[in-house]
C-alpha cells in the first residue's frame, strides 16, 4: 500500500503546529509627536520672542526719524544716527511777520518730543514786526523754561533787528550766541515806515477827502496834505510810539546780554540801528564766538552734559505741499480784481518794525 503524498504546503512533512501558537503578539508602537517647529521648537521659540522685542525697539527708533504729515518734518542732519537722545535745529529764516507760523510749529513739535534734550535756534533773518518778533521770543523762551532745555544761538548771513531781538532768548548763558565769520547782526532799533504821497496826488488833481470820526483815525496816511503844525504833531505821536517800542527793544538786549545790564553807554553805543559784521559784533559784545552751526551743535551738547557720541542732531523740514492743498488752494482764489485787496490794505496800516531794510513797507501780514 502506497504511503500518502504529504501536502504541498507541507513538503517535509512537518508537523503542523495550530494556528494560534504561529500569530506573533501584537506590539503597540507610541510615535513620538513632532513640533510644527521640529526638533529644536523651544529654542526656535525663544530667538522668535527675543527677535519681536528688538524688532520693537527698532520700529521705535526707526520711526523717531519720521513725522506725521501735516506737521515740520524731521530730518536727520549730524553726530550719532544711532542715538535716541536728539539736539533739534528750530530755523527761523527770513522775515519775521506773523503770518508765518512754521517758527511755532518746530517749537510745538520740540515740546511734544521728550527726547529732545537741547536746543539750537539757527537764525538767518532781517527782522520784521515788533509783535511777530516778540511772539517768537516769548515762545522760545517757554519751551525752554518748561522742558529745561539749554538754548544756543547759530546766526547764518544775516541775524539783524527782530532776528537779534529772538536771539536774546538765551538769557545770561555764557558763550551761547555763536556768529559765522561772514554773519551781519545788530540794527537794534525801530521804524514806522511813512511817506507822503500827497504831492503826486495833487500834481494830478486828487485830493484825499477821506471821513473819519478824529483826525488821529487817519494818522499815518500817505495821501493827506498836512499843514506844517499837524505833520509835526503826527510825528510826536508816531515817535512816542517808536520810544516805547524801543525801550522794550533795549530791554531784551540787557536781558540777554549781561554785559550791557549795568552800562547803559555800550549799549547805547550799539543800540543806534548799526549794522555790525561778526568780529565787530563780538568786540563790542553782541555775539560771543565766531563759529559755525557744528560748533553751536556741539556747545549744546556741552551744555546738556552729553557726550557727542550720545545725541543725535535733528533739524525740521516744511511739509511737501500735497496736490489736494494745491488744487483746493486754486478753487479758493479769489478774483483777479480783489486778489491782492487784502494785502494792500494790510499795506496802508501803520506797523512799527524790528527790522533792517530800506522798504519795510512792502510787507504784508495776510496770509496766502
Amino acid at each position: 500500500m502506497s504511503s500518502p503524498i504529504p501536502p504541498a504546503d507541507n513538503p517535509a512533512g512537518a508537523v503542523r503546529q495550530p494556528v494560534s501558537s504561529m500569530t506573533p503578539p501584537p506590539q503597540v508602537i507610541v510615535q513620538q509627536q513632532v513640533s510644527a517647529l521640529g526638533r529644536y521648537g523651544k529654542l526656535l521659540l525663544i530667538l522668535l520672542v527675543f527677535a519681536v522685542m528688538a524688532l520693537v525697539g527698532l520700529t521705535s527708533s526707526y520711526q523717531s526719524y519720521f513725522s506725521p504729515p501735516g506737521g515740520p518734518q524731521e530730518r536727520y542732519h549730524s553726530l550719532s544716527k544711532e542715538a535716541n537722545e536728539k539736539i533739534a535745529i528750530v530755523s527761523v529764516v527770513g522775515t519775521i511777520i506773523e503770518s508765518n507760523d512754521f517758527v511755532k510749529k518746530q517749537l510745538d513739535r520740540v515740546r511734544e518730543d521728550e527726547e529732545v534734550v537741547a536746543l539750537v535756534l539757527r537764525i538767518d533773518s532781517p527782522g520784521g514786526t515788533v509783535t511777530a518778533s516778540d511772539y517768537l521770543l516769548h515762545h522760545v523762551r517757554k519751551l525752554c523754561k518748561e522742558r529745561e532745555l539749554p538754548l544756543v544761538v547759530s546766526m547764518g548771513s544775516i541775524c539783524a533787528s527782530g532776528g537779534y531781538y529772538v536771539a536774546m532768548a538765551v538769557g545770561d548763558a555764557e558763550e551761547v550766541i555763536f556768529a559765522e565769520p561772514s554773519t551781519w547782526t545788530g540794527s537794534i532799533g525801530v521804524v514806522i515806515p511813512h511817506y507822503d504821497l500827497s504831492g503826486l496826488l495833487a500834481s494830478h488833481e486828487i485830493k484825499d477827502d477821506s471821513i473819519a470820526s478824529h483826525k488821529y483815525k487817519l494818522m499815518g496816511s500817505p495821501t493827506r496834505a498836512l499843514s506844517d503844525e499837524e505833520r509835526a504833531e503826527e510825528r510826536r505821536l508816531f515817535q512816542e510810539l517808536v520810544d516805547e517800542s524801543f525801550k522794550r527793544f533795549k530791554d531784551i538786549v540787557r536781558s540777554g546780554r549781561p554785559e550791557f545790564q549795568n552800562d547803559d553807554a555800550a549799549l547805547e553805543a550799539i543800540a543806534t540801528g548799526q549794522i555790525f559784521t561778526a568780529g565787530q559784533a563780538v568786540e563790542k559784545g553782541l555775539v560771543d564766538k565766531i563759529g559755525f552751526i557744528e560748533d553751536a551743535v556741539e556747545r549744546a551738547a556741552e551744555l546738556a552734559n552729553r557726550d557727542l557720541e550720545e545725541v543725535r542732531c535733528i533739524k525740521y523740514e516744511e511739509p511737501p505741499v500735497s496736490l489736494s492743498t494745491l488744487l483746493s488752494s486754486q478753487a479758493n482764489q479769489p478774483p483777479l480784481l480783489g486778489a491782492d485787496l487784502q494785502g494792500l490794505l494790510d499795506l496802508t496800516a501803520p506797523r512799527a518794525y524790528y527790522l533792517c531794510t530800506w522798504l519795510p513797507s512792502i510787507l504784508s501780514n495776510s496770509k496766502p
